[in-house]
């Protein structure tokens, strides 16, 4: 049977990741954006799946994030690409608020 047990990476505070902003977290090779959407997080896979663009350096507006490189556009609720040039979605992790700590776990949804 496959180990499912979550690790959780502290990505900051609450007020780290102000609304509309976006915070990178890093584990090894690992780099998920955490996006505040109106006082809610997502994380997301930090590569574009267009040419793999750092999408925290994007610009997050509403619930979409655009790529820096070429314009492409994801949904961070759901990791689905919503503009071309990228077809593909991005992985989506979960995001845990205890006290006034954001944690995102390590185990894609």
């Amino acid at each position: 049977m496959a180990d499912t047990t979550d690790t959780w990476l502290k990505a900051g505070h609450v007020e780290d990741i102000p609304a509309g902003r976006v915070k990178l977290v890093e584990s090894g090779d690992l780099r998920i954006a955490v996006c505040n959407v109106d006082g809610q997080f997502y994380a997301i896979e930090d590569v574009c799946t267009h040419d793999g663009g750092p999408l925290d350096q994007g610009q997050l507006e509403g619930d979409e994030i655009e790529c820096p490189r070429h314009g492409a556009r994801f949904d961070v609720r759901t990791g689905e690409a919503t503009l071309m040039p990228a077809v593909m979605p991005v992985a989506t992790y979960s995001v845990k608020i205890e006290g006034d700590e954001v944690y995102v776990s390590t185990t894609l949804e």
